[in-house]
């Protein structure tokens, strides 16, 4: 069987096949082969390197979970400067254009997919669970410069800020939401508890 170009990183290239399927055809399409046939390999090349699809999904959503270290990174150094309002939208908005919603799409989607994420995330949604946790730490640093009012509820700040962003980012047929709807909302969610100009 003609297994198409040269494999190097094997993983990574599925990764990537898997990503344009969900961002072009969403996760009903996401099969074993819409991937191998998207990555230009012999299908049996996921079946080596993976238990079997849903293990390869799972390692797929650890791999997003991963990268999003970074974003956290950069949104904590983003701590004490701009605005607060204007630091949200640009963490959101970097979490939610890219493939996190069809991530998200995917989990729900996938019984058995979820049941083998519950085994490192065993509450709330993937992805989404940890964006909360990395919003609700940068709230708590902006809280403790004065930034972010000292009794503000970042438990309750940062998950509404991720539910209400994520619904502008859920249509997958429509347009992309612009900048400044994605910024009034979190200027809205944050309005009562920003100490810095919300712009």
């Amino acid at each position: 069987m003609p297994t198409g170009v040269a494999m190097r990183d094997v993983r990574q290239q599925l990764f990537d096949a898997t990503e344009r399927v969900l961002l072009r055809d969403g996760p009903n399409a996401l099969t074993s082969r819409a991937v191998t046939t998207e990555a230009r390999c012999a299908k049996g090349v996921l079946h080596r390197h993976f238990a079997d699809f849903d293990a390869f999904l799972a390692e797929l959503v650890q791999d997003r979970i991963a990268r999003m270290d970074r974003q956290a990174a950069a949104l904590h150094g983003s701590v004490g400067s701009g605005t607060v309002a204007g630091n949200l939208t640009e963490a959101l908005t970097t979490l939610f254009e890219s493939v996190g919603v069809a991530i998200v799409a995917l989990i729900t989607s996938r019984d058995g997919l979820r049941a083998r994420l519950r085994e490192t995330t065993p509450t709330g949604v993937p992805v989404l669970t940890e964006a909360t946790a990395m919003l609700a730490a940068y709230l708590d640093a902006e809280r403790a410069l004065g930034r972010v009012a000292a009794d503000a509820d970042v438990g309750t700040l940062a998950p509404t800020l991720i539910g209400a962003v994520h619904l502008l980012f859920a249509d997958r047929e429509g347009p992309r939401p612009e900048a400044g709807a994605v910024h009034k909302v979190v200027t809205t969610v944050v309005a009562g508890a920003a100490r810095d100009p919300l712009r």
